[in-house]
């Protein structure tokens, strides 16, 4: 295969969590204009079957959307079973859904703030990622991607227990490409900060200052950066591609990764 082959998803199903807006929603977007049918799964309802709606309409590609909490560990045995009910088979899966929420210092943060981050950036995925890669595997083969974060290997006070989960995944990453060798895939994207709805939060006068000190590229991220990245993995492009942790983050993580 040659040149754009190597990205065509054509007749495969994807599931992305956190798919209705953001990095999910580009993802998914891609994902059905390479050919593929697509599940858009997260905690509002409506704002999946919007974003599934639009999609379909745009590519052409058959789209659904699923309800589903990360953190619930009845949702990932129940957006599998939709899944393969609606398409009989999956063959991408983006563990994408995270969450970060704020906190006043280490101290004020409670138990209950602590285990919801825990559980949707990471009790979430290894749940959701067993029970894909058992069918996957059973099936002959798919790719699993994990969306991570540079605060796993950089992470912030600000931002500790979100770092700490996305450092589990990154480790989840390299044990479940063992796990489901050779015929699934397992790698991780690690972004870094990107300009998705979750930015215009951000004061972004101080944001630029910092970021032509911090940054090498000198900027945030735009959505649509993240897509190369996510069709590598899922499509044949990388069919020798396993365990890996790819940054995306303008260089402003110097660690390895």
């Amino acid at each position: 295969m040659a040149g754009t082959d190597l990205f065509d998803l054509d007749g495969r199903v994807a599931l992305i969590t956190g798919g209705s807006r953001g990095l999910g929603l580009e993802i998914a977007r891609a994902y059905a204009n390479a050919g593929a049918n697509v599940v858009i799964a997260s905690r509002k309802l409506e704002n999946c079957e919007a974003a599934a709606s639009e999609i379909q309409a745009d590519s052409g590609r058959a789209c659904f959307g699923v309800q589903y909490h990360a953190g619930q560990w009845v949702d990932n045995e129940r957006v599998l079973d939709s899944t393969y009910e609606r398409y009989g088979r999956l063959d991408v899966l983006v563990n994408n859904a995270g969450m970060s929420p704020l906190y006043e210092s280490l101290v004020s943060v409670t138990e209950a703030l602590y285990d919801k981050v825990l559980d949707v950036n990471l009790r979430g995925p290894f749940r959701l990622s067993a029970l894909a890669g058992e069918r996957m595997a059973a099936a002959g083969g798919g790719s699993i991607i994990n969306v991570s974060s540079i605060a796993a290997v950089r992470p912030a006070p600000a931002e500790l227990p979100y770092g700490m989960a996305k450092a589990g995944l990154n480790a989840l990453t390299l044990g479940l490409a063992r796990a489901y060798a050779p015929s699934v895939r397992v790698n991780c994207i690690m972004p870094g900060p990107f300009l998705t709805d979750i930015s215009k939060a951000w004061d972004m006068d101080a944001f630029n200052e910092n970021a032509k000190v911090n940054i090498p590229l000198a900027r945030g991220g735009e959505p649509g950066e993240v897509v190369g990245a996510a069709l590598y993995f899922a499509s044949d492009a990388s069919s020798y591609t396993t365990g890996a942790v790819l940054k995306i983050d303008g260089g402003s993580a110097y660690q390895p990764g």
